[in-house]
């Protein structure tokens, strides 16, 4: 990691066909030419039907096709842009994947950690082939699996299983506030977490995360960050449910804070924001919507100042 990881997530989680064609191509382009990015996530998605199935399937019509995949990697390597996979396992049934869990001891007739890890593994491995095949940047091993993270020992294989077919930086997203909870981070060569702070809490949030930065000596950066454009999002900026009126200047608000406090902390190396999306909403629309979208909000013209910024500095 020698430059400073200027991200955006682009079109996560979407379904076959999304990343194909000319409109999803000029998101793309504008996404740089409009923030200043020089590095972009893509995460395709592994559906599994609850948070207890054991198996899950990556090759349905809910996740774009390899070739759709490969083919706007390619894109935005024209571009000059740093990729970074993140393949990520979601629940059908809309439960948030942090809930994803079996019992530590195996019993008859339940799920369990060994059937559903064998399924994960197939998954990344799937996607770390395509990262070695496309000289990708990152591999990240997943995002916010929270109940799964205390089984290191399965955590450790499936990393180096992935280090088997790809040799590039390996990182994984842990979620917010759980950092310090992570015990493999030696494992990885970079430790990435979701910067879904309150925007009154960040300068306490990183004292405690620079601990374990400190701790295991690797870079940092935000995999994920970002705010809704709702009013008091920015409390919790991590709630996806919050519902009221348009705040686009709230989000905006939000985003200066983060950077504001970040500034001073040379450890954190990047930011990969969330989110942008591959089919574009009319321009005039976009201080009425109330999502994480940054298109066309004040919020994008504080990113592409602060990437602006820390371009220069290195």
């Amino acid at each position: 990691m020698n430059d400073f990881l200027c991200g955006i997530t682009f079109s996560p989680f979407s379904p076959r066909g999304s990343l194909t064609g000319e409109e999803a191509r000029e998101s793309l382009r504008l996404m740089k030419e409009r923030t200043g990015a020089n590095f972009v996530v893509f995460a395709p998605n592994a559906r599994q039907k609850t948070a207890f199935s054991e198996s899950m399937d990556y090759k349905s019509e809910e996740n774009v096709s390899d070739d759709e995949l490969q083919g706007m990697i390619a894109y935005a390597q024209e571009l000059g842009l740093a990729v970074a996979l993140k393949p990520t396992a979601n629940c059908s049934d809309g439960t948030w994947r942090a809930h994803i869990s079996f019992f530590d001891t195996d019993v008859p007739c339940e799920p369990k950690w060994g059937n559903w890890f064998a399924s994960y593994t197939e998954f990344q491995v799937h996607y770390a082939k395509i990262a070695q095949k496309m000289g990708i940047n990152m591999h990240i091993a997943g995002c916010e699996m929270v109940q799964t993270e205390h089984r290191q020992k399965e955590w450790r294989k499936l990393i180096a299983d992935i280090r088997r077919e790809y040799q590039g930086l390996v990182s994984y997203n842990t979620d917010k506030y759980q950092e310090g909870h992570v015990t493999w981070w030696d494992a990885l060569d970079v430790i990435s977490s979701s910067g879904y702070y309150p925007v009154n809490d960040w300068e306490n949030q990183l004292d405690r995360i620079e601990k374990v930065v400190q701790q295991y000596k690797k870079p940092f950066f935000f995999a994920e960050a970002g705010c809704m454009s709702v009013k008091d999002s920015c409390l919790v900026p991590n709630n996806w449910e919050v519902t009221g009126e348009p705040d686009a200047a709230g989000q905006a608000d939000w985003y200066r804070a983060m950077f504001d406090a970040c500034k001073s902390r040379d450890w954190v190396k990047g930011f990969a924001m969330w989110s942008w999306g591959s089919r574009l909403y009319p321009e005039n629309e976009a201080c009425l919507r109330g999502d994480y979208e940054i298109f066309a909000k004040p919020a994008e013209q504080v990113i592409r100042e602060a990437y602006a910024d820390l371009t220069k500095r290195g």
